[in-house]
């Protein structure tokens, strides 16, 4: 056991973060790369942000010393029915100098583990999309949302945005001045708070400049509702309750009223203190009293403890969990 070391890798849209741990919770080594998810980016733009941050991770280790890996990603099904991709990862693993195996698991399953070492429980993740899933022994089970900004994703970082848009634009076919909240989504989007001496000039605008960017730039704006509903703004205090109410909506369907199982909230919208993370908490405790409620925590150190737990040598993942993943304060 003294020399055994465990890699993980949490693989997201925009960075690719991984960690080499020593079994009594040493961080050997840190790498950060790009985007790394397949979608996205396609596997062997992926495969290589993961190489990169394999090799930051592993600068200071000796490779053969790596027992085993895990490796969090959206998507994961995707790439494990994907022959080509996951050869592509296959040999990004093996560049890296490698010869364990390694584990792929889906994001929500890492964003859980990242805040409970208990085998079942709930996670809830809001960031630009949103996610709930049920985990049981540690696997996902059922899943709520995560449908994608077109179908879905209620109470995300896209949805804020774009009702943040719309209400501006709600407010410019009345012809009513912009609020606070719309004045700051026209600085974000037009550079500028006027309105054109014709309101429908400036709606037109709008809604080009929305339509030529990819839908998911909308996310963008979610920091400026969040800020203005921080100051208590009346629209976007608005929108973060119904937000939260969509968001805890999503966990319903899969989590029975009263149950006392942990549940984990992750994504940017809901760890630290933020108005939407408190007000999904105010939600939570009223709907789930006797449940733990847990921030998520490190995802890569999170896919180093999944790989960890099953090697010979660990007789007590749940300490090994304490020892391996700080929560995010």
């Amino acid at each position: 056991m003294s020399g055994t070391v465990v890699v993980g890798l949490d693989v997201g849209g925009t960075s690719t973060r991984a960690t080499a741990l020593h079994l009594d919770g040493r961080q050997l080594g840190t790498g950060r790369a790009g985007g790394g998810n397949p979608t996205s980016h396609g596997a062997e733009r992926a495969a290589a942000e993961v190489l990169a941050a394999l090799r930051g991770a592993l600068a200071n280790v000796d490779p053969a010393r790596v027992r085993a890996g895990a490796i969090g990603l959206a998507g994961a099904g995707r790439l494990l029915a994907d022959a080509a991709g996951r050869a592509a990862f296959d040999r990004a693993w093996h560049e890296a100098g490698l010869r364990c195996p390694y584990a792929v698991h889906g994001d929500a399953l890492v964003a859980y583990a990242s805040g409970t070492a208990e085998p079942d429980g709930t996670v809830l993740i809001a960031g630009t999309g949103a996610i709930a899933a049920e985990v049981h022994d540690l696997r996902l089970d059922r899943v709520a949302d995560g449908h994608g900004w077109l179908l879905g994703d209620a109470g995300s970082g896209f949805w804020l945005g774009r009702e943040a848009v719309r209400g501006l634009l709600a407010d410019l076919d009345r012809g009513h001045p912009p609020d606070a909240l719309g004045r700051q989504v026209l600085t974000e989007l037009l550079g500028s708070t006027e309105v054109a001496a014709r309101p429908r000039d400036t709606v037109d605008t709008l809604i080009q400049v929305v339509t030529r960017r990819p839908p998911v730039e909308l996310a963008r704006l979610a920091p400026a509702v969040v800020a203005a509903a921080a100051v208590g703004e009346p629209a976007a205090a608005e929108l973060i309750a119904t937000a939260a109410t969509h968001l805890i909506g999503s966990v319903e369907r899969i989590r029975p009223t009263g149950i006392r199982t942990p549940l984990v909230l992750g994504g940017g919208l809901l760890t630290g203190d933020t108005p939407l993370a408190a007000a999904v908490r105010a939600e939570a405790a009223r709907r789930w009293p006797h449940a733990p409620l847990r921030p998520a925590g490190d995802g890569a150190a999170a896919a180093a403890w999944l790989a960890a737990r099953d090697l010979p040598e660990v007789a007590d993942p749940a300490a090994l969990h304490a020892l391996m993943i700080a929560p995010t304060p």
